[in-house]
């Protein structure tokens, strides 16, 4: 796993460094400089001409430092710097002082060229206010140059925080991030401004984030073998449990079948779908190894004894809208006892009566996207998207339950635990379907035994590296629902391979 700070916890890291580790500023300084320069020559950045413009705050500290260690590698390089000098920090005056001693040009704007290199060093971590009038017209200049753009930690004009343009932003080829890359450039749009990112050491302590659980943190492939649930040759089908998939109304038979196929790769032992009768033929052919039971009309005795049956339930796939739903919800979350995810037309119907999240006996995940969220946040989707982890911090804080929010950048919260944000997947798996198949992934392994919360989290992750591995295959406009669990076979077994077997 890594962090994904904002700029307020890694300013925090770098005091934490500076007066309790006792490295000075100014060698963070030039070991940021350094890396910069060496991941631009690793990513064949061409900086036999290169332009460097330097804010007046250790950002632009960064970037005079940048600008000396070119030169002195023989490149031809000019600077502009855009801060007035009563701002400059120490360390910033320091290397701007060097470069103007090593007779290297500092310019109050963009001038000559052309250039083969731009580096942003304008912004740092912790801009907060919008770029307006001649920092916008700069910025913007910056984009037009016909060149290679590096940006120094994080493109200028992104909050890194939200990833939200503050006004105007620098839009880069690469990003050199330092020590962690920031929640900032994972987050859309600031992602798309961001290039590739690069994360680099440059000593900065980050040891104490630990002991914060406000920094959100994600994962990475090779994470994933220490994280499966263990499967142990003495076993049964029992073992790894028995799930109830409540889903697939009339016409939605392949909701129920994406989900319960989805939650049989991630290892449940067994599965019973519970659907409407119109569903049995097709599913009895789709997938053999379920069973499926059927219902008409509401029966509670029926469902009672499949609730009592099961280790963990599934409601909502493709269940609809209708009295006989609304039923089945309210009643699945009045008497389970075990483990239970809602997703999709669960989660519509349970917008009109989430009084009963705080009655539920049982661990609840919930897995809306983002407009099923404003219902049950009673929001704007303009206001979700503006306030996204506030929002999302807010609900968990009121409701007892895991929240799975899907969207580009999907992110798990409950209370009192660390926000994972989701890294992996891509655009291939915007496909209808895709969320039941993200409803059975965290179904099985939640019968795997797997903790709630880290169910959410690996079964999001595992979702997306089998989208990963789909698109690999087909292409980004190909994939279908069904082709994501082929992906996720595949993840799994890469997986199990680097474990050595079970």
């Amino acid at each position: 796993m890594r962090y994904l700070p904002e700029g307020k916890w890694m300013q925090k890291a770098d005091i934490h460094t500076i007066q309790e580790i006792g490295v000075p500023s100014v060698v963070l300084m030039e070991h940021a400089a350094l890396k910069t320069v060496e991941v631009m020559e690793q990513e064949g950045i061409d900086c036999s001409c290169a332009l460097i413009v330097c804010g007046s705050g250790n950002n632009g500290g960064d970037g005079f430092a940048i600008a000396r260690l070119l030169a002195l590698a023989g490149k031809s390089v000019q600077t502009v710097f855009a801060g007035r000098e009563a701002s400059l920090t120490p360390e910033c005056k320091i290397q701007k002082q060097i470069v103007e001693n090593m007779g290297i040009p500092v310019l109050s704007g963009i001038s000559g060229g052309p250039y083969t290199a731009l580096v942003d060093a304008v912004f740092g971590v912790g801009l907060s206010r919008e770029v307006r009038g001649s920092y916008a017209d700069l910025l913007e200049e910056m984009n037009g140059l016909d060149c290679a753009k590096v940006a120094v930690d994080i493109p200028s004009g992104i909050c890194s925080a939200t990833g939200n343009i503050l006004g105007a932003a620098f839009r880069a080829d690469l990003t050199v991030a330092f020590q962690c890359e920031k929640l900032g450039t994972v987050l859309f749009p600031g992602r798309e401004y961001a290039g590739k990112v690069r994360a680099v050491d440059i000593g900065i302590d980050t040891a104490f984030y630990g002991k914060h659980r406000e920094i959100c943190y994600t994962l990475e492939k090779k994470d994933l073998p220490g994280l499966l649930p263990v499967r142990r040759d003495n076993s049964h089908k029992g073992t790894y449990g028995k799930v109830l998939m409540i889903t697939g109304s009339r016409g939605m038979a392949g909701a129920a079948y994406l989900s319960a196929k989805a939650a049989y790769t991630c290892g449940a032992g067994l599965v019973q779908i519970y659907t409407q009768e119109e569903n049995r033929t097709i599913l009895q052919q789709l997938l053999p190894e379920a069973v499926i039971s059927v219902y008409g009309q509401y029966e509670p005795k029926k469902l009672s004894h499949l609730l009592e049956w099961a280790d963990v339930v599934c409601i909502g796939c493709g269940l609809g809208g209708d009295e006989v739903s609304k039923k089945l919800l309210e009643e699945t979350l009045r008497h389970v006892k075990v483990p239970c995810v809602v997703d999709a037309d669960g989660l519509n119907l349970l917008a009109g009566c989430l009084e009963l999240l705080e009655e539920v006996q049982a661990d609840v995940i919930l897995t809306p996207h983002m407009r099923e969220m404003t219902r049950l946040l009673g929001c704007s989707m303009e206001e979700l998207q503006e306030n996204r982890f506030k929002k999302l911090t807010e609900f968990s804080e009121r409701y007892p339950a895991v929240c799975v929010l899907k969207d580009a950048r999907t992110v798990v919260a409950q209370r009192d635990r660390r926000r994972f944000v989701n890294t992996a997947g891509n655009h291939a798996m915007a496909k209808a379907g895709a969320g039941d198949v993200l409803a059975g992934v965290v179904t099985g392994l939640l019968a795997g035994h797997v903790d709630t919360f880290d169910s959410a989290v690996l079964g999001v992750f595992l979702h997306a590296c089998g989208g990963d591995q789909a698109r690999k295959k087909l292409g980004g406009y190909s994939v279908l629902a069904e082709d994501l669990i082929e992906g996720i076979q595949a993840s799994l077994k890469q997986a199990e391979d680097l474990m050595g077997g079970f």
